[in-house]
């Protein structure tokens, strides 16, 4: 499955993105499509199986997975 996780801060979706890529998943950073936020303008796009693991993640906004041609949230920061 691909997810979205949007973030509060670029360093966030930085510091997100290396501990994907350390536990050897396919993580880019890339810009948040407008449907989802505008908080940071960047965003990690990432494929895993399952349960997505976010805990730790440093000013996570949201996480959403990708559907046909859409988004559904999974998570959404309060």
């Amino acid at each position: 499955m691909t997810y979205i996780a949007t973030f509060y801060t670029h360093f966030g979706a930085l510091t997100f993105q290396r501990e994907q890529k350390r536990q050897g998943l396919n993580a880019q950073m890339m810009p948040v499509p407008r449907a989802l936020s505008a908080s940071c303008g960047v965003c990690v796009r990432f494929a895993q199986e399952g349960e997505p693991q976010v805990e730790g993640a440093t000013d996570l906004e949201g996480l959403y997975q990708e559907e046909k041609g859409g988004y559904r949230c999974v998570f959404q920061a309060e």
